[in-house]
């Protein structure tokens, strides 16, 4: 036989395919990542096929066997992939011929390798994101926990990485997680849309055999059959949903990781990493480098340009399905595992986190941070809020010529500015005092942060529920 009619579509051809563009058009080499879901899908249409009477039930059973025996054999490694098989779907076709006969060439019956490779993605993608969820579910509960353990440690609050006003920890971690929730839903929300089957579009107007799609769909575990068949086999808007998604919580694990790198560093002497998470130079023996969080920072860029390749990939084709569509595979797998590790990495680091509450607190009080509470105090007194910013930026001026911080001032150096200042003064210029009077939903007072902890675990207790 010649290679010409070597394949499943040779019978139109004249001459054999170029031993280049055979390599160059195959993707064996990257979806037989597939072969699980291809499998998978395979059982489903076959076992669909019989019940409407277009395969035998011997029929049926013999591919189901021989398919559930070529998963065994590659996952012992002892498959043989063949790229002039072109694909996944081609290799394990090819083999299932091999082992049961002609029967195994009846499998493709009413289906094309157009709504066979986006089924397999689509499997792909919802066993995947479930997993990915697992993670974002583990890393949410560490930081919770945490914060709930560190709601009253002090540290500065920050705008422009300037000292602005103090904080606790644990509300900073909560900001975390809330960045976090919103992800999470949009991940659950992407996998509503994953979760539909493109299986029996066919090649792009459907299929003359009698099938029956909700069979199939039941039997994979869809929501429901792809409504139209053109759509169903040529757009990929899944996969860049999760792209974005991955994009998202990239930018917000990037933000995570700046912090954590500028926090263990001798400047700001915030936390401490355990070693595990770190590693050291080949040439100066002090160091202690924040690789986890730096690599994670590294990985944003990695996965926006998977997100603009298949944004780019689909711009531009036109119904139904084109060869163009290959090129999803890669970016999409390479996103995926990114997303997962990343997720794996924090999820074990985060609540590992050793705050140094003393180098917190001392930082705090440096860069008059409860300037806005002396102001805030003025304002209580009848003081036009103008004119307390403006005391209070004298204060502030003074501070700096005298090297003193608003609470180590005598009442007498603040009433210079305004003898509206009296003794109570020093309850809203504590550090303390700054933070409890923040007492509001929302706000950095410990108590707060107690409860938004606690509504935090409810609503992911609640989502992991809904999922």
């Amino acid at each position: 036989m010649s290679q010409a009619t070597n394949q499943s579509w040779g019978g139109r051809f004249s001459e054999p395919t170029d031993a280049f563009v055979a390599r160059f058009t195959a993707s064996v080499n990257f979806d037989q990542r597939l072969a699980r879901q291809d499998i998978q899908g395979s059982i489903a249409h076959a076992t669909m096929l019989a019940r409407v009477g277009v395969l035998t039930e011997e029929e049926c059973d013999a591919i189901i066997n021989g398919l559930t025996d070529i998963q065994d054999e590659i996952e012992r490694g002892e498959f043989n992939w063949s790229v002039p098989l072109e694909d996944v779907h081609m290799n394990i076709e090819a083999r299932l011929t091999d082992k049961i006969g002609i029967t195994g060439k009846k499998l493709h019956t009413g289906r094309s390798r157009n709504d066979q490779v986006a089924t397999d993605i689509r499997l792909f993608m919802r066993d995947e994101i479930d997993v990915i969820e697992a993670e974002l579910t583990r890393l949410r509960d560490g930081m919770i926990e945490l914060a709930e353990r560190e709601a009253d440690t002090i540290m500065p609050g920050f705008t422009h990485l300037q000292t602005a006003q103090p904080v606790t920890f644990g509300h900073h971690l909560l900001a975390w997680q809330e960045m976090l929730a919103r992800d999470h839903e949009r991940l659950l929300d992407c996998r509503k849309r994953v979760n539909v089957m493109p299986l029996g579009a066919a090649a792009l107007a459907g299929t003359t055999y009698p099938i029956d799609r909700h069979v199939t769909a039941d039997l994979l575990g869809f929501d429901r059959p792809a409504e139209n068949s053109l759509d169903a086999v040529s757009d990929r808007d899944f996969a860049i949903e999760f792209t974005s998604f991955a994009s998202i919580l990239l930018m917000h694990l990037s933000r995570m990781s700046e912090e954590l790198v500028l926090w263990t560093s001798a400047q700001f002497n915030f936390i401490d990493l355990p070693d595990r998470f770190c590693t050291g130079s080949s040439i100066m023996p002090q160091k202690k480098n924040p690789d986890v969080p730096e690599l994670v920072r590294g990985k944003t860029g990695r996965v926006y340009g998977h997100l603009m390749a298949l944004l780019t990939l689909m711009k531009s084709q036109p119904l139904a399905y084109n060869k163009d569509n290959q090129e999803d595979k890669e970016p999409l797998f390479d996103a995926v595992d990114t997303v997962r590790d990343c997720l794996k990495a924090f999820a074990d680091m985060v609540p590992a986190i050793e705050p140094k509450k003393e180098s917190m607190y001392e930082a705090a009080r440096r860069g008059f941070s409860t300037a806005t509470d002396l102001a805030d105090y003025l304002v209580r007194k009848g003081v036009a809020f103008r004119d307390a910013h403006e005391i209070v930026g004298l204060s502030v001026a003074y501070g700096l010529k005298t090297k003193k911080d608003l609470s180590e001032m005598t009442l007498e150096e603040l009433q210079q500015f305004s003898d509206i200042i009296e003794q109570d003064v020093f309850e809203v210029l504590t550090l303390e005092g700054s933070v409890a009077a923040r007492n509001h939903i929302g706000g950095t007072a410990p108590d707060q942060v107690r409860a938004a902890a606690n509504r935090a675990r409810e609503a992911l207790a609640a989502l992991k529920g809904a999922s």
